[in-house]
């Protein structure tokens, strides 16, 4: 009897742990069920190890991720290679059908939150393969440090570097690409180095081909303000957290902990600084829809010490929404895809909305059911329409 009482206990504590509860109207409820408990078990024992000393958690899961990379291997449709554009690790793909006409290129930046992963994942390389099939286009697929080891501005660093070197006239030649015709994308932090680098090049005088497009997969914008509704309502939300949220902008700038509990209490932006909220004010940037049951509070000022060791969370090229409109005005057509249920929805919503306001030619499309993670979920069907809407997208306007 006492065993079973036992087991009985451990069952529903256990299962009480791993228990996700999802949105209503979430698409093939069980098998993200099953997604995220197997995340929330890797991350309880991956922050359990890091509380014991034992390893930091960023280094633990890049570690487990290299499981989830595979070669550089061509096939029927694509050749795929691993190179350098400017000292920086690229993985190219180009279609292996013959064309008369130079190609599209598009310059792709992976997420995870600055700190995982790699062109070389999985999910990534099975994305850029469809991009270079279905697009007839050469598509370059970059790396860039990563945190701990590295922090801002390295990754925008290395990623600036390798664009700059495919815009060059010479390497656009070498693959057939029409300098008319290039494209810059990523997803949740690669979509945030995709909005900085696009930002930094129509500045950029050295450089002398622009692009066409950006595409921008629910990006990180900023983060200065951490109470936007999204983060608010986002407790219950799958895959993102905002504690993690928080966890991967603070490690962006800094292993010191210190940052990323200022972030939690909203109390990181120094009162010098409280001019930058007016880019980032979601009661006047959010349509009602999504302010509605919430109070706007301007974010305490913070300590001017944190901003002295760590300027980089308010620097524009890490928080792309700190632009001002003249900038803006000068950007390409930009295509955002935010999701409902992810923490990042209200920095994609207003980036819309700025973007908008300066006159750029902007298309949104915002997924009622969709969530963090779900454009690269290959296998279930929310990410097959967001992936034939990006590509559609893309087939036209690039």
């Amino acid at each position: 009897m006492g065993r079973t009482f036992f087991l009985l206990v451990a069952a529903v504590l256990v299962a009480y742990y791993v228990y996700v509860p999802l949105p209503g109207d979430i698409e093939e409820p069980w098998k993200l069920m099953l997604e995220t408990t197997r995340l929330k078990v890797m991350m309880g024992l991956i922050s359990f190890a890091e509380f014991l000393g034992i390893n930091h958690s960023m280094d633990t899961i890049q570690l487990l991720m290299r499981f989830q990379e595979v070669p550089a291997t061509s096939d029927e449709n694509v050749t795929v290679t691993d190179t350098t554009f400017n000292s920086v690790p690229v993985r190219i793909y180009v279609p292996k059908r013959k064309t008369e006409s130079l190609r599209r290129g598009l310059f792709f930046i992976h997420g995870g939150g600055w700190c995982l992963g790699s062109a070389a994942l999985l999910i990534y390389d099975l994305l850029a393969r469809q991009a270079a099939e279905r697009l007839d286009a050469v598509v370059v697929s970059t790396n860039y440090g990563l945190a701990p080891k590295y922090h801002f501005p390295r990754q925008f660093e290395d990623v600036y570097g390798a664009l700059q070197w495919f815009l060059k006239e010479d390497i656009l030649e070498r693959y057939g690409v029409d300098p008319r015709r290039v494209g810059v994308s990523g997803d949740s932090a690669g979509g945030n180095l995709a909005a900085a680098v696009t930002q930094q090049l129509i500045q950029d005088p050295d450089v002398k081909t622009k692009v066409k497009v950006q595409a921008l997969v629910y990006p990180a914008l900023q983060a200065l303000d951490m109470n936007l509704p999204s983060y608010q309502e986002g407790s219950d939300f799958p895959i993102l957290t905002p504690s993690t949220m928080i966890r991967f902008w603070s490690e962006y700038f800094t292993t010191d902990r210190t940052l990323e509990k200022a972030m939690h209490l909203n109390q990181h932006v120094p009162m010098e600084s409280s001019h930058l909220f007016q880019f980032v004010n979601w009661s006047s940037l959010l349509p009602e829809r999504y302010t509605e049951g919430h109070l706007y509070k301007s974010p305490t000022p913070g300590s001017s010490e944190l901003s002295r060791k760590y300027p980089g969370f308010l620097d524009v090229k890490a928080c792309p929404l700190l632009a001002n409109d003249n900038t803006l005005s000068h950007l390409p057509p930009t295509y955002i895809i935010t999701c409902q249920y992810d923490v990042l929805r209200d920095d994609g919503i207003m980036y819309v909305r700025r973007l908008q306001n300066a006159g750029v030619q902007v298309t949104h499309h915002h997924i009622e059911n969709g969530f963090h993670g779900a454009f690269t979920l290959h296998g279930f069907k929310i990410a097959y329409r967001l992936q034939n809407q990006y590509f559609s997208w893309l087939m036209e306007n690039l």
